[in-house]
């Protein structure tokens, strides 16, 4: 059986531990040279980028959130020892590892990273799909020649140069489709790399809870616990047709999963499908004149991005979560796509004023879908709102003017609010 040791990288008998360089990190799989499709997820990254910054916080626990009152971005392995989960609440996080360090995100530097562990990818192989800022599936078929070495040895090499040069860590999934090494990356973190083979797929699945299923969320898994549906085995025992007819279009994609089929391929140029931002509140609020300003704020941050990136999008969404967690979500179809502040604002606001809940509420956010090219929107204008191209006209002025002065040399007034 091929075998590999992960620090040495040496080639060798499939052996508890290397004899080249007596590690115990030996990797040892029958398809171990021939699979090519890998997901690297990097471990903790927000709180490993921190760790590695600031050595006094080494071995303590460390949660990146955005102050007591929101949530968890992502915790170390210490705090995850304790309980803590990215996205719980923060007054959870802290109720179950009151000693944890809060730090709130400093996107400069974890975007520093990722370009860094990015350029590494990049070096192995062009098809490279980003799923986040820590974690990306590669396609590595057809590698081997030009690097002299299979993929899962790049794989090995890649982690291992991360660590020597970054100073962080990342566990590796190889398989033979997407679904599967994205899975197998999450058998062995952190620092891991785990294979699932094409002859052993049916086994490895068969008694694993469907949860697993990436995408599968809290409502997903509450409909497939009605119809019976907790493990894989159970979903085998479904026809196509009827898990089409109870679930749609997701039951077709759960019986090719629940067999270990995935033709999705690894897209380097994987469109984006939104565009969003949400903020925050240090304490619940129900003032429409703080909520209006957040609106204003939230829609140029979005508007600014998808300008930024040549994108329009027609479906304007609004989303506000109360105090007891109960998320509202509001959104409406425009008769063509937008990229305007001033449009998607008042979109979102005219949303708002149509909600029968008074609040107060702990998170607001806007956004849009459908998105596409920037060519047409924004072009029939508004016949009932007469100042809509005057200030259509004015915005464009303002994003010249910013664009040579600076994001700050033009503020609204409602933004101060």
């Amino acid at each position: 059986m091929a075998a590999l040791c992960r620090d040495c990288l040496s080639d060798i008998a499939s052996l508890r531990r290397c004899p080249e360089c007596g590690s115990p990190r030996v990797l040892s799989h029958p398809e171990l040279h021939t699979l090519s499709i890998a997901h690297m997820d990097c471990d903790a990254f927000y709180a490993s980028v921190e760790k590695r910054d600031n050595p006094a916080l080494e071995g303590k626990p460390v949660i990146i959130g955005g102050g007591r009152r929101g949530v968890v971005s992502t915790a170390c392995y210490v705090a995850r020892i304790r309980g803590v989960r990215s996205a719980m609440p923060m007054f959870q996080a802290l109720k179950l590892c009151p000693e944890a360090v809060i730090i709130k995100p400093r996107m400069d530097a974890y975007v520093e990273a990722s370009r860094a562990i990015r350029k590494m990818m990049e070096e192995l192989t062009p098809a490279i799909e980003p799923l986040s800022l820590d974690e990306a599936f590669l396609d590595m078929t057809g590698t081997a020649r030009l690097h002299g070495a299979p993929p899962s040895v790049m794989l090995a090499r890649l982690v291992r140069r991360m660590k020597d040069e970054l100073g962080l860590t990342g566990s590796i999934g190889l398989s033979h489709n997407k679904f599967l090494a994205k899975v197998a990356s999450d058998l062995d973190k952190p620092h891991g790399f785990s294979i699932i083979g094409a002859a052993e797929t049916a086994d490895f699945l068969r008694d694993k809870p469907v949860r697993m299923i990436w995408g599968v969320g809290a409502a997903t898994q509450a409909a497939l616990d009605k119809a019976g549906i907790r493990t894989f085995n159970d979903l085998l025992r479904w026809e196509k047709q009827d898990l089409v007819a109870r679930f749609g279009g997701m039951g077709e994609r759960l019986w090719h999963l629940a067999r270990g089929q995935d033709r999705r391929r690894v897209s380097a140029h994987e469109p984006v499908k939104s565009i969003s931002k949400e903020t925050t509140f240090n304490d619940d609020t129900a003032d429409p004149d703080i909520l209006d300003g957040h609106i204003w704020r939230l829609s140029e941050q979005v508007a600014d991005r998808a300008k930024a990136k040549g994108l329009a999008g027609r479906v304007v969404t609004l989303k506000l979560k109360r105090a007891d967690f109960k998320t509202l979500t509001r959104r409406v179809s425009l008769h063509d796509p937008t990229q305007l502040a001033d449009r998607i604002y008042r979109t979102a606001r005219s949303l708002f004023d149509q909600l029968d809940d008074p609040g107060p509420f702990r998170l607001i956010g806007c956004g849009i879908s459908h998105l596409s090219t920037p060519e047409g929107a924004d072009s029939e204008g508004d016949l009932l709102d007469p100042g809509a191209e005057k200030r259509t006209k004015a915005e464009r002025a303002t994003d010249a003017i910013r664009d040579r002065f600076g994001t700050k040399a033009i503020v609204k007034g409602r933004a101060l609010r």
